[in-house]
């Protein structure tokens, strides 16, 4: 192999929470965390519908889109729940949380209109969902997490890799504190002058797969009309970009080429730039387009949905088994058939990387892991009102309590079951 293929580049960016696809992914959420947190009320109160129905977070179901424009929210899906939520309230909380609280701004969460075409769960999914094929054939094992089938047929992917402390592919992890870094200087009064909506994005030099070193950085942010661009870039370099490269330990090359704002203006943001739709940075969401994608997004989509769920779970395998140090990169595919509660297939590559035999490694994560729908939301604890936190600013690589697919607790297990 010739130099040049030993050494490439690999970019991946990520978007602040103004950005109009990141607003429409955090309302989908929270409207879903509302559903939640209502239910567990009801459920604790022993609430029962009129129509005899008894309030349960089982029964919710949650398929949520939102879509926003200039002055405008439009939020519409499928849910099957016993409560009340105050849609427009939870819209017009989540704009005002962001930044967008004046009109001056572009957007305005007291002003903007919200149109709410929520509309029951199909009959022919839920019936799939609420009990299993394995439960209508017959078949189903003694336990109980052959009760409910996956919400819907698809494959879904999770990878982790050894090039940071959170096991997560360097370019979208350091786009991501950029992104964090721009929206916390924002709100803490560093910068009052940046607005909401704006954009990151690294390029790393890999040799011999490795990192060795950042080479370009993109940060393109709304702002006042006061700020020149040059004033931007200075206080960009001082309050943003280098401190996250300081925090994370990580070389920044000395011809580092650094972009703030390339078209010399960014005054025009958030939803009046540009609409947004939920699921539209699936590739923010996950790995940075290091890892595959199987192609469904996540925010708005209640726990049934695999999806979500077993995307989860997919990288809560793989972080566990380079943890594990049975492999410097792995990455998990599952695929599953709507109302089937098993997977119809696992995969496990390691792309050369494994310490120990790959055939190996994939018996383990089947004797490990219960990868049904059911017990991925008991292990994972997936009917708790977290899911507004994971839009933004990925789904992974953040170590929080409420993310309970970045444990690394069956680390011994699967050493053990690989003989080690």
């Amino acid at each position: 192999m010739n130099e040049r293929q030993n050494s490439y580049l690999f970019t991946s960016e990520s978007v602040t929470e103004g950005h109009p696809d990141k607003i429409c992914d955090q309302i989908s959420d929270a409207i879903l965390d509302a559903l939640l947190a209502k239910e567990a009320m009801l459920e604790e109160s022993g609430y029962i519908s009129p129509t005899g129905v008894p309030a349960s977070l089982k029964n919710v179901r949650c398929a949520c889109e939102t879509l926003v424009t200039t002055g405008l929210v439009v939020v519409t899906g499928e849910i099957r729940s016993e409560s009340y939520i105050d849609v427009p309230e939870i819209v017009r909380g989540v704009v005002r949380d962001i930044g967008y609280d004046r009109a001056k701004f572009g957007f305005d969460a007291d002003t903007c209109g919200v149109i709410n075409a929520i509309h029951g769960q199909s009959p022919d999914i839920a019936q799939g969902v609420d009990e299993s094929w394995e439960v209508q054939h017959g078949m189903a094992q003694e336990d109980s997490y052959d009760s409910i089938g996956a919400g819907d047929q698809g494959m879904m992917f999770g990878y982790a890799c050894n090039e940071t402390k959170t096991l997560m592919p360097m370019p979208i992890y350091l786009a991501h504190r950029l992104s964090e870094r721009l929206s916390a200087v924002r709100k803490d009064g560093t910068l009052p002058l940046l607005r909401p909506d704006g954009k990151t994005q690294v390029s790393v030099r890999y040799v011999d797969g490795k990192p060795t070193q950042v080479e370009k950085v993109v940060v393109s942010t709304q702002h006042s009309e006061k700020v020149e661009s040059g004033e931007l870039y200075d206080q960009l370099l001082e309050h943003v970009i280098k401190p996250v490269f300081k925090a994370e330990g990580v070389v920044l090359a000395d011809d580092a080429e650094i972009y703030v704002n390339p078209t010399g203006r960014f005054v025009v943001g958030g939803p009046m730039g540009d609409s947004g739709l939920t699921g539209r940075k699936i590739i923010v969401d996950t790995y940075g387009g290091m890892g595959r994608h199987g192609g469904g997004a996540f925010s708005g989509k209640d726990c049934t949905k695999v999806d979500r769920s077993a995307a989860y779970a997919a990288r809560w395998v793989a972080k566990n088994i380079v943890a594990a140090g049975l492999a410097d990169r792995c990455e998990i595919q599952l695929a599953y058939a709507i109302g089937l509660a098993k997977p119809i297939s696992i995969m496990v590559d390691t792309f050369g990387t494994a310490h120990v035999d790959e055939a190996m490694i994939e018996r383990a994560v089947n004797e490990v892991f219960d990868l049904r729908p059911a017990a991925i939301i008991d292990e994972l604890e997936l009917r708790r009102p977290i899911y507004r936190l994971t839009s933004n600013y990925g789904h992974f690589g953040r170590e929080l309590p409420e993310f309970t697919w970045e444990r690394t607790d069956k680390v011994d297990a699967l050493r053990a079951a690989c003989g080690l």
